[in-house]
């Protein structure tokens, strides 16, 4: 089997750019400061907070699950969500990182 362009970067530029690539969604950005701010929910109540159909959303729930950027946990019938801050304090760590190497240039770009 051949090689994949991601094959060409390290574990860190995929893994940063597998999250920054699941929450490039406005719906996904609605999704994630929603559980921020209720702490935790089901899929219901992010349906009526985005008013987008059901499928949409657990489409995006299903792509934030996926990069690992929330949790869920079965309850009766329900999917409860929950925001894995471990996940944010990486895109954190990475976005101050590039941050704190702009602040440090002494030229300016164009």
């Amino acid at each position: 089997m051949g090689s994949t362009k991601t094959d060409l970067f390290s574990t860190e530029q995929n893994e940063i750019a597998a999250l920054l690539k699941a929450i490039a969604h406005p719906a996904r950005i609605a999704i994630l400061e929603y559980l921020v701010k209720v702490d935790t929910c089901i899929c219901g109540d992010i349906v009526n907070e985005l008013t987008l159909a059901q499928p949409t959303v657990s489409q995006h729930l299903r792509e934030l699950k996926n990069a690992g950027l929330i949790k869920g946990n079965v309850e009766g019938t329900a999917i409860c969500y929950c925001v894995d801050q471990s996940k944010i304090a990486r895109i954190q760590a990475y976005v101050s990182d590039i941050s704190s190497k702009l602040d440090h240039k002494t030229d300016q770009c164009c």
